[in-house]
């Protein structure tokens, strides 16, 4: 055992179970020794109070090119952020990918920043999440990837899910998919792996893209599966695994939440504050939603996400995303408003809005825009329109600033746009961040 101010360091045998029955000041514990265990010193130690919220916490965002979409060969995407403890202090590591139609995506890069995203690596290919060729035609290839820092075992952990192409386009009839994932260790990649799991509900179809997970002190992970049948709504559960550093394993599943609108509950993300655990999820009923957990596998009712007058929000079918700080909890989301009635599924612009832990409703007085519309908002045919950011990313880089990351893509004429990089910066320290 270590201390850590007054943070006692150990790794209790199965920190899920434990949370049912543990104080708040136990759940905020673990939340931190999470950070401890990878390395990020807690700062400042003394006096955090995860569940106290402070409305001035935004001090300023800005919009930062990381790569400008005319000077590249093609457009980058699911650009996805985690920061890994590193001699010299953190050191960003990112994974994205290039598209090039719906859902039609190039091989896993990576690249990473030594100075808080000023400079970057040029991308450079995963080896194991490119393109393999199919003995019967087309090719499998690898989307929607996220990395994590994996304390324990001193691992990055990518992970996505796989999908299938025929020919230079989307397979219309995507034959069976799961979780696929590739461990950056010791400066090197290990193969391409798939998550087992051998139930019958994900025979068909189950997935972790997009998704926000949490590692645990223990060295266990807590994730979520969208899972269903074919043609059959998916369903959503907290999903607990353990990982020794290359093998992801699924230790238990829990209960199901699930909606029979469209193709149901799709990209949930999770995060921890006030002591609990609380996931987002992106369906197709104009709605977003919101639930939460003691323990990450038995959840509350789900709950459409609304403005604090009781007034829900307008989405179609896009994900959302947690920034959480330890003085505040906000969401980044996209939403309907005048200004976009013309954009394809409203996705731009991107906002921000701060979430009333109690209520789980989103402030409107807190709301800002992270990146704007770009482009013209028209709907007459041959005009290129806006520049769409529906698929981005947040990660908590130092106590002074947390980002959101997007890479902006116009489907009508897939223009190349820009790899955007916003810099949230507080007011207050964020003590849930690496110094």
């Amino acid at each position: 055992m270590a201390t850590s101010g007054r943070w006692l360091i150990r790794q209790p045998p199965s920190p899920v179970k434990r949370m049912n029955h543990a104080s708040l000041d136990r759940r905020e514990f673990l939340h931190l020794t999470s950070l401890a265990a990878a390395g990020f010193a807690l700062w400042p130690k003394p006096g955090f109070a995860a569940a106290k919220q402070d409305p001035s916490l935004i001090a300023s965002i800005e919009k930062v090119v990381l790569r400008h979409g005319p000077d590249e060969t093609a457009a980058w995407f699911h650009p996805r952020a985690c920061m890994v403890p590193g001699r010299d202090g953190p050191v960003v590591f990112m994974t994205l990918q290039t598209i090039m139609g719906s859902d039609y995506f190039g091989p896993v890069h990576w690249m990473e920043s030594r100075d808080r995203g000023r400079t970057w690596t040029e991308p450079q290919p995963v080896p194991a999440l490119g393109r393999v060729k199919l003995s019967h035609g087309g090719d499998e290839g690898v989307c929607d990837v996220v990395p994590d820092y994996h304390a324990a075992t001193r691992s990055i952990l990518a992970m996505g899910h796989n999908v299938f192409y025929n020919g230079p386009r989307f397979h219309s009839d995507q034959p069976p998919r799961w979780p696929v994932y590739s461990v950056w260790r010791n400066g090197a990649w290990g193969p391409r792996r798939k998550l087992e799991w051998n139930d019958p509900r994900g025979s068909y179809m189950y997935s972790n893209g997009c998704s926000q997970r949490i590692m645990l002190p223990n060295g266990d992970i807590l994730l979520t599966f969208t899972y269903g049948a074919k043609g059959t709504p998916r369903t959503v559960s907290g999903v607990l695994c353990s990982f020794d550093g290359e093998t992801l394993a699924v230790k238990e599943v829990g209960e199901a939440l699930t909606h029979d609108k469209g193709r149901g509950l799709l990209e949930p993300s999770l995060t921890q504050f006030g002591g609990r655990f609380l996931m987002t999820i992106r369906a197709e009923d104009e709605r977003g939603y919101v639930t939460t957990s003691d323990d990450g596998l038995r959840w509350a009712p789900k709950q459409a996400w609304r403005w604090d007058d009781g007034e829900p929000l307008t989405m179609s079918t896009t994900q959302q995303h947690w920034l959480t700080h330890s003085g505040g909890l906000f969401l980044v989301y996209n939403r309907k408003d005048p200004s976009n009635e013309h954009v394809s599924r409203w996705r731009a612009p991107l906002y921000l809005a701060q979430v009333d832990p109690k209520t789980l409703r989103l402030q409107r007085a807190t709301e800002r825009i992270v990146f704007p519309l770009v482009g013209e908002v028209v709907h007459e045919p041959g005009r290129p329109g806006v520049y769409e950011m529906g698929n981005f990313h947040t990660t908590n880089v130092s106590p002074d600033e947390s980002w959101v990351t997007v890479g902006e893509w116009r489907p009508k004429n897939a223009s190349k746009g820009d790899l955007l990089l916003g810099r949230v910066r507080w007011n207050q320290p964020n003590r849930l961040a690496p110094v």
